[in-house]
């Protein structure tokens, strides 16, 4: 549920929304949403300042309530640590 609603909200701020992939992955130290977008989008999904980027993580948090979910914005050409 959570990956949906922050896909659907990364897909409306880009300018290329087919390269938005949103990933759940669950680790030791819990949720991490991995969100991929397209080069010329990073800039737009992260903002001046970190300011959309951290709108993201706002909403995000509110909707996962006490679980406490992290966020990572990579482009699709960064090849992924962990696969």
């Amino acid at each position: 549920m959570l990956a949906d609603a922050l896909e659907h909200l990364v897909r409306g701020v880009v300018d290329h929304p087919d390269d938005v992939v949103v990933r759940d992955k669950q680790l030791r130290r819990g949720s991490v949403l991995e969100v991929r977008v397209h080069p010329d989008d990073l800039g737009k999904v992260i903002g001046r300042g970190g300011r959309t980027a951290t709108a993201f993580r706002t909403v995000i948090s509110a909707l996962s309530g006490s679980g406490g979910t992290r966020i990572d914005f990579v482009d699709v050409d960064r090849p992924s640590a962990r696969r």
